[in-house]
């Protein structure tokens, strides 16, 4: 796979670097990692930081110290759909680690995995800010509160569903 923005992409690339100040362009670092992971396969390769470093001007320890700060960024291929389940303080006292542990157990697959069919990722993250809704979790950029053991099924079963009415 050649990391290399189309044209479309490029576009995208040069207007977020043109939100900053002349010689400030490391300022867009964040928005155009968010570009280059939705442009190559959803995750961040070594290849797609030392792109993203040149195109920036920067030295690519530089994003590899933002990439691999923040949990938004996947540093290896994950599956069509990534659980990301807040583990801290508020969501675990609300009940975050037997959610956890069912995920693990439905999807047979444990913290930082993909699911073999290539659909399911789970992640552990840090605080999502949204801790009156806990347990919770992000799968794109969509917030799943409330969780409990019934909604994660019916969580599975309804992307499970998705992806089959795409194939």
């Amino acid at each position: 796979m050649a990391t290399i923005f189309n044209d479309t992409q490029m576009t995208e690339f040069k207007r977020l670097v043109a939100r900053y100040p002349e010689g400030k362009q490391k300022s867009a670092l964040l928005p155009v990692l968010h570009l280059a992971q939705e442009s190559f396969d959803g995750w961040l390769s070594t290849e797609t930081m030392d792109y993203v470093a040149s195109l920036l001007k920067i030295e690519p320890i530089e994003v590899y110290e933002v990439a691999t700060f923040y949990s938004m960024y996947n540093l290896k291929p994950v599956g069509k759909y990534v659980f990301e389940v807040c583990q801290t303080g508020p969501c675990m006292v609300s009940g975050s680690d037997p959610i956890i542990d069912h995920i693990k157990k439905v999807l047979g697959i444990n913290p930082g995995e993909t699911t073999k069919d290539g659909l399911f990722t789970l992640k552990l993250v840090e605080c999502l800010g949204a801790c009156g809704y806990a347990p919770m979790m992000q799968v794109g950029k969509i917030y799943k509160e409330h969780l409990t053991k019934e909604k994660i099924d019916a969580i599975i079963i309804a992307y499970r569903s998705e992806a089959a009415s795409k194939n």
